[in-house]
């Protein structure tokens, strides 16, 4: 058989090339978007669409240190909200797993609240924490939460329970099950769901930042539209999307390093 260092190195670069044509799609993808934006600029011939290379000229001429101000702003409390709802929802996913009877009851918790629009909380959230960050990282967590645990704990709840024997009759302690079964079984569910919240964590992101503070991209969009100042507001819209792809990028490339396995064959 192939050894197994050489079976990872396969995988590695197969999930690498399949990488670098990621990446040629994202490229065609955002060209599509600047066609679709041109059209939508020469048909419209408005103000209120400027042309691309007008966005991105004002970009380069704008104040950069302000700009630093808003864009690490937005970036901390992405971050602070997806790592407390990730680590939050590894804990709900592992315990319906590793506890069954106090899993069924988040099970049910889950399925009562998951339907539940978070959005609508926010005011509730506002009147009991105030309009500071740590209602804008609460209201994150709160919305992609219920999507990380759910993905997480469908893709444990469908690993064959042989394998938990097998690892047992090999005398694999609980940490042992945890690293070699489960952890391996729900990582790729797991990054599919983080891209999914990614994306809503930055649209609630832009929805909080329109209260309470002076700082964070939300709030630097609103304030041009509001200053009818459209090729900063569009400048910011720019700002907020590439921090999305970035971190769209980030978890592709997790994903090529912790699950290469995964594109054999693809």
């Amino acid at each position: 058989g192939i050894p197994s260092e050489m079976n990872w190195s396969l995988d590695y670069y197969i999930s690498m090339k399949r990488f670098s044509n990621h990446l040629l799609q994202l490229l065609l993808g955002a060209l599509l978007l600047h066609l679709i934006w041109l059209l939508g600029y020469v048909l419209l011939r408005t103000e209120v669409l400027p042309a691309p290379w007008l966005v991105y000229q004002h970009l380069f001429e704008m104040d950069w240190c302000n700009l630093l101000l808003h864009t690490t702003a937005s970036l901390e409390r992405i971050a602070w909200g997806i790592l407390i709802a990730t680590i939050l929802a590894w804990g709900i996913a592992l315990t319906v797993i590793l506890a069954p009877r106090l899993g069924k009851v988040f099970s049910t918790f889950i399925y009562f609240s998951y339907p539940i629009p978070k959005l609508a909380l926010l005011p509730i959230v506002m009147l009991i924490g105030g309009l500071g960050e740590g209602t804008k990282v609460v209201m994150i967590v709160l919305i992609i939460l219920f999507q990380l645990a759910v993905s997480m704990r469908d893709a444990l709840l469908t690993v064959p329970r042989e394998h938990f024997m097998l690892a047992q009759s090999l005398g694999a302690s609980t940490a042992g099950i945890l690293r070699h079964v489960l952890i391996p079984a729900v990582l790729p569910a797991f990054l599919s769901a983080l891209r999914v919240a990614i994306g809503t964590a930055i649209s609630i992101l832009f929805v909080t930042e329109t209260y309470g503070t002076t700082l964070g991209l939300g709030y630097y969009i609103t304030d041009a539209w509001m200053r009818i100042s459209y090729l900063d507001m569009y400048a910011g819209v720019v700002l907020l999307s590439l921090i999305g792809v970035l971190l769209f990028i980030l978890i592709d490339l997790t994903e090529v390093s912790l699950c290469p396995s995964l594109h054999r064959g693809k």
